[in-house]
């Protein structure tokens, strides 16, 4: 996975009013010290290893207290404009917003794959910008067998450059997540982009006004980086963040699909963190990603409920309940 300018959502109606209201799970009855939070919990099923039904999502995530949730570009698309009305006056009443959506197009393989999505992506932004989303997001492979990092960094720039004035054409902005595990880009002869230095190197290239970081706290701990990196960014220069802890392993064993629940473990140290974001100001989506199989084993509401728990957790560590 938009900025979703659905915080406009609030008030279009009267039920906004009683949104407003609302208190979530993940925002205490009384403020922290020191600067609150503007950055949203989102409940993103396929982060967690789950599928379902958009409806889904909005009934499970308000249950639980999420406080957003993932787009979904092919249902606006076939919606009425009356029926979106509904679907998102519905999610202003339940105090929900959208997480970023993914990008839909293949990127990182050959042209042809490349530009047979690229023909796709105006109507999937069209259908995006008609719900208020604007945010999308995607991840960038560090690594490759064929290209040298010189040449897969102009085929990046040139392709993902194409992908984003689409984007810009329909008020929307792409976030880019760079992946650092050592055991995948070191698993073939050319590595590529894995840190954030090199991220903000490649979006430099791309060029557009509409870039931004797509964050992980598993690929920040990963790449060695601290707060003081992240403070290197402002808020609007992030799109969206995953939040993750990581086993007790040393980071030459850590493999990118055997993450922990946020705050699960402590290995990640979550209160710099999350900290660092509310410094900066972050104010969008925020979401669990743990590609976990213990997760993944439980019914679906008893893995939405244990997320919820852990990210409460995470907040509540660093402060931010």
């Amino acid at each position: 996975m938009s900025k979703l300018t659905r915080r406009k959502f609030i008030t279009r109606t009267g039920a906004g009013v009683a949104a407003l209201q609302a208190t979530s799970a993940f925002r205490g009855a009384s403020a922290p010290a020191g600067p609150a939070r503007m950055f949203y919990a989102v409940l993103s099923l396929g982060r967690i290893g789950f599928s379902g039904t958009f409806e889904q999502s909005v009934e499970l995530a308000h249950k639980y207290g999420f406080e957003g949730i993932d787009p979904d570009a092919d249902l606006f698309a076939r919606l009425s404009g009356a029926d979106l009305k509904r679907l998102l006056d519905d999610l202003a009443l339940k105090n929900l917003k959208f997480g970023a959506a993914g990008l839909p197009v293949e990127f990182r393989k050959d042209e042809a794959t490349f530009s047979e999505g690229l023909k796709k992506l105006p109507d999937a932004a069209k259908a995006l910008q008609r719900a208020g989303v604007g945010r999308v997001s995607t991840w960038v492979l560090p690594s490759s067998n064929d290209l040298t990092y010189l040449q897969n960094f102009r085929a990046h720039a040139c392709r993902l450059r194409e992908c984003a004035r689409v984007l810009a054409d329909h008020g929307q902005r792409l976030g880019l997540e760079y992946v650092a595990p050592r055991t995948f880009w070191r698993g073939e002869r050319h590595p590529f982009v894995h840190t954030l230095s090199e991220m903000k190197e490649l979006l430099l290239a791309i060029g557009t006004d509409n870039l931004g970081i797509q964050l992980d706290s598993w690929h920040w701990y990963n790449a060695e980086e601290t707060a003081a990196d992240l403070r290197t960014l402002r808020g609007s220069d992030v799109m969206t963040v995953d939040l993750n802890d990581a086993p007790r392993l040393p980071l030459d064993r850590q493999v990118d699909d055997r993450r922990e629940l946020p705050a699960s473990t402590g290995v990640i140290p979550v209160k710099e963190f999350l900290g660092a974001l509310v410094e900066i100001g972050y104010d969008g989506p925020i979401q669990a990603e743990p590609f976990n199989a213990q997760l993944r084993s439980m019914p679906l509401e008893q893995a939405v409920a244990s997320t919820a728990e852990a990210v409460r957790k995470a907040f509540g560590e660093a402060g931010l309940t």
